[in-house]
C-alpha cells in the first residue's frame, strides 16, 4: 500500500509546477534568430551634453566646418586660436572679409555638418531628443560685428533635417558671451547641420573678425 501511494505522489509531483510537461521551457533559437530590444531614447534629465565643438583635436567634437557658404571665397576660419579663449586650449577665429564679399555674393556663412560636406544628399547626423538648448560662447574682434543668424538644422535634400532653430541678429561685443539657441518643442531626432552661422556685408560695413567657442547641446 505504501508503495503504491509513493507511486502516486511521485507521478503528481512530474506533472505539478508550472504548465504542462511539454509546455515546459524551450531551447533557445539561434542568436542570429533573437532580436535585440530597440535602443530606448534618453529622457530629457539623462542628455549629457554633445559638443560641435569642444576644442581642436577633441574626440567631443561631432560635427564638421565643412559647409562654406556660399563658396568660402571671403571666409578665412581656423580652429587652432589659442589667444583669449574662453574655455579649453584653442578656439574658433572667423574673418569675413566684407570687401571680399561686395564683389563676391554680399554674403557668407559656414555650417558645421555631419558627415563632412553632407548637404542632406546621405544618411548622417545624430539623434539628439532629450536636448533642450544649444549654447555657444561668442566675441567680436572690435565690437559692432553683426551675425544675422545661428543656426541648428535647416539641412534639406534627400536625408533633410527634421527640425530648425535660429537666433539672430547677434550684435557681438569684445568681451565674450554665453548664447543660447532654444530648443525646446523641436524634433531633434536627425539633425546633421549641428550649427551654423550667416551674415552678410550689408550689416558688416567695415570687417568682421569674431570669435566663438565651447559649442554643445545641453
Amino acid at each position: 500500500m505504501k508503495t503504491g501511494l509513493i507511486s502516486v505522489l511521485i507521478l503528481i509531483s512530474a506533472f505539478a509546477g508550472c504548465g504542462k510537461p511539454w509546455e515546459q521551457a524551450q531551447p533557445l533559437q539561434n542568436k542570429e534568430e533573437v532580436s535585440a530590444p530597440p535602443e530606448t531614447v534618453p529622457s530629457a534629465d539623462a542628455f549629457k551634453p554633445f559638443y560641435v565643438f569642444q576644442s581642436k583635436g577633441s574626440r567631443e567634437n561631432h560635427y564638421v566646418p565643412s559647409g562654406f557658404m556660399p563658396n568660402g571665397n571671403c571666409v578665412e576660419f581656423t580652429d587652432t586660436w589659442q589667444e583669449n579663449c574662453q574655455t579649453g586650449g584653442t578656439c574658433l577665429k572667423i574673418v569675413y572679409d566684407v570687401e571680399c564679399s561686395r564683389g563676391d555674393q554680399k554674403w557668407a556663412g559656414i555650417y558645421w555638418l555631419n558627415p563632412a560636406n553632407n548637404w542632406g544628399t546621405r544618411k548622417g547626423g545624430y539623434d539628439l531628443r532629450g536636448a533642450k538648448k544649444l549654447t555657444f560662447w561668442a566675441r567680436g574682434e572690435k565690437g559692432g560685428e553683426q551675425v544675422q543668424e545661428f543656426t541648428v538644422g535647416g539641412i534639406s535634400g534627400d536625408y533633410p533635417d527634421t527640425d530648425t532653430a535660429v537666433i539672430g541678429p547677434v550684435i557681438l561685443g569684445t568681451q565674450w558671451r554665453q548664447y543660447t539657441i532654444d530648443l525646446r518643442g523641436k524634433d531633434l531626432s536627425y539633425i546633421s547641420g549641428g550649427f551654423s552661422w550667416t551674415s552678410s556685408e550689408e550689416v558688416n560695413p567695415e570687417s568682421c573678425t569674431f570669435f566663438l567657442d565651447d559649442i554643445r547641446f545641453e
